[in-house]
């Protein structure tokens, strides 16, 4: 299976692409390889007019069995423009046999109430177009309520971006959309690429052994719970 990942920081934080990867092949058995456009704060629309041949030519032929698509999150863009170039990705994807992905995020820490507004725009997205909808932000939502007694946070420090954690649900919910499978039960590994400091996220761990934890068999059940009863994803 090959997987390209188009998107932003919210697609590259914690190398998800690698992660989900890994979580494929846990649930299939299967090799699969993944390929990742993603650039900082960049929409949709960025990606279809400053990186069209980029897209264009790894959609056409790279040969892709699926294409996960990453709208920029904080803030919302406009929702004509993520209509419109979503749509010019997913007709590329269309061409070359490959299955679109929409990948729906989540709400920032201090603004949960937009939360709302997300799933109606990707849900709405994904139904007209007929393509599969990870539902990221829902599952999100509901699993922050079971974390917080673990004093686990889905959240980066900056409250925008996903924390090792928060990448391990991104990745089991991609996995179960794919696949229609969740990682063995036994898969606790996580990626966190980041080198405490005062500075954001910059630098990043180089030493790809260095940024993979071991996440808590009670913290992974949590997650695995709420993405296998998600009512999106069957």
């Amino acid at each position: 299976m090959k997987v390209l990942f188009i998107g932003n920081s919210h697609t590259y934080m914690n190398d998800m692409p690698e992660l989900t990867r890994r979580m494929i092949e846990s649930a299939t058995g299967q090799p699969c390889l993944v390929t990742m456009l993603a650039y900082s704060g960049r929409s949709l629309k960025w990606h279809m007019e400053e990186e069209y041949f980029s897209e264009r030519f790894n959609i056409l032929h790279g040969g892709y069995d699926y294409c996960v698509i990453q709208e920029q999150a904080h803030p919302m863009g406009d929702e004509q423009d993520t209509i419109t170039n979503a749509s010019k990705i997913i007709e590329l994807c269309k061409i070359a046999g490959t299955k679109p992905v929409i990948f729906e995020t989540w709400a920032e820490k201090k603004k949960p109430e937009n939360q709302v507004e997300m799933n109606r725009r990707y849900q709405n997205l994904a139904k007209s177009q007929d393509v599969l909808l990870a539902p990221i932000g829902e599952v999100w939502s509901a699993t922050m309520k079971d974390l917080a007694c673990l004093e686990s946070d889905l959240y980066f420090r900056d409250g925008e971006h996903a924390s090792a954690v928060g990448d391990y649900l991104v990745s089991m919910v991609l996995t179960k959309t794919i696949t229609g499978k969740l990682p063995s039960e036994d898969f606790l590994e996580a990626f966190d690429f980041v080198i405490p400091d005062s500075n954001y996220f910059i630098p990043v761990k180089e030493d790809v052994e260095e940024e993979t934890i071991m996440l808590s068999k009670e913290i992974t059940e949590i997650i695995r719970k709420h993405v296998d009863n998600s009512s999106l994803l069957g």
